[in-house]
């Protein structure tokens, strides 16, 4: 069944492993099912080239190139250069990401090495006058620091697991405030109050497929055309139509990048 929204996921994994089987199927797929956009959004060194050529195979995806916080000890010199590259040579990357500090595994990069490797990101963003693809978890408070150190600097707080206070601080510094499939789960108390807070004009809508998959299709893998039912939940918060809700946050998205998709 055609889908009655027009999709645009503004954060997707479609190199990942999970979609190695069945890649052309499942893009295909959604773009039946009414996506008109996504942005791929790279996270470890070899995500970085599978994403670039991503964004060549298929039309309707775009490029975020960076390095995850977890992955933050592959993040080089080199790296920098090779992002450089891709982004003079291909129109189609939009952004630097995902990019940012993740607190929550003891496993993870230290926290100084994180914050070195997200100022360095930061500042080649600005350089290249990109927006940014943030990923904050278990960090509010470091995430905004460094956030204002560049005040230049624009961008997306994707999957926002913040409070309502931290949700305005962000946008106070010109942010967008991503919306994944957990706004539809039973306890998503915390980001339902985001939702109802913070003006539809500036938030957006994800995936991070293929985790996050919404309800009612929780626990399957994750894509793009289930993002009707984060739109439809967040028109359900707000008490308006998701059509509003819709066209508000391609609307919201296509301003970030400053062009028409």
């Amino acid at each position: 069944m055609e889908n009655k929204y027009v999709i645009f996921d503004t954060h997707a994994h479609y190199d990942s492993d999970a979609f190695n089987e069945d890649r052309d199927e499942v893009l295909k797929q959604i773009q039946e099912n009414g996506v008109a956009f996504v942005l791929n959004c790279s996270s470890d060194y070899e995500s970085i080239e599978k994403t670039n050529n991503l964004t060549k195979k298929y039309d309707f995806i775009y490029g975020a190139l960076g390095i995850h916080p977890s992955e933050a000890n592959d993040f080089n010199n080199d790296v920098k250069s090779e992002i450089i590259e891709y982004v003079k040579e291909n129109k189609k990357i939009l952004a630097i990401g995902e990019i940012g500090l993740d607190y929550h595994y003891d496993g993870n990069p230290l926290k100084e090495v994180q914050k070195d490797v997200f100022r360095t990101q930061m500042n080649l963003a600005k350089e290249l006058n990109l927006p940014v693809v943030i990923h904050d978890r278990d960090a509010h408070g470091d995430t905004l620091e460094i956030m204002k150190e560049f005040p230049s600097v624009k961008g997306i707080v994707h999957c926002f697991s913040g409070s309502v206070e931290f949700a305005k601080e962000c946008i106070k510094l010109g942010y967008y405030i991503g919306i994944t499939g957990v706004v539809t789960f039973k306890n998503a108390n915390k980001i339902a109050e985001v939702v109802k807070a913070i003006p539809l004009e500036k938030l957006l809508v994800e995936t991070d497929c293929p985790y996050m998959t919404p309800v009612p299709n929780r626990g399957k893998r994750n894509k793009s055309d289930y993002i009707s039912h984060i739109i439809e939940q967040i028109a359900q918060i707000k008490e308006i139509s998701s059509k509003e809700v819709n066209i508000t946050v391609n609307d919201n998205f296509t301003r970030l990048i400053d062009k028409k998709i």
